[in-house]
């Protein structure tokens, strides 16, 4: 048998803790992060340079290189948030935005789902930045992008995998 209840509601997810039954009849007790969900967004432009983001994560007091990503509002499609969030973090709007994958972010402690988009023809514009956010945009042709991914520089999993996804898996 297993129980769940809440015990902690945020701002952006809520926790929930279960009482799982072992094979042997023990219990224990396990803590979920309840997600919305989010979306990771790879632009590219034409000539196959990718547009990355230098962001500062103020509760890790650190700054990281990742692609845009954020997350989904309420009943959000996610093709909508991808096209929002590329523009509010780098300024830009893609022409056509692809879905690449899917994804659980941390599976042993979330049920937060990533929704992978390939986002390319983009058009440049101003970023729309949330007061908290400390974003530059930075952009590399993707053979860098991948050697700071091998060197240890780009330490965000989301983008790891994008960025690998999309080099070794993607139909393109």
């Amino acid at each position: 048998m297993t129980t769940r209840r809440t015990v902690l509601v945020g701002a952006r997810f809520r926790v929930d803790r279960f009482t799982l039954e072992g094979r042997d009849g023990s219990t224990t007790t396990r803590d979920l992060c309840v997600h919305p969900g989010a979306v990771v967004i790879l632009p590219l432009h034409a000539d196959g340079s990718v547009v990355l983001i230098r962001n500062h994560r103020a509760m890790l007091d650190t700054t990281l290189i990742e692609l845009p990503a954020g997350t989904l509002e309420a009943g959000e499609d996610p093709a909508v948030a991808a096209a929002r969030e590329l523009e509010e973090e780098t300024g830009y709007r893609a022409g056509s935005l692809r879905r690449l994958s899917r994804f659980f972010a941390s599976p042993g402690i979330t049920d937060e789902t990533m929704h992978a988009f390939v986002a390319t023809d983009l058009r440049p514009g101003p970023q729309r930045l949330d007061a908290t956010e400390s974003i530059e945009t930075l952009e590399l042709p993707y053979d860098d992008a991948l050697a700071l991914v091998r060197d240890g520089t780009i330490e965000d999993g989301k983008t790891i995998a994008l960025l690998l996804l999309h080099r070794f898996v993607s139909p393109e």
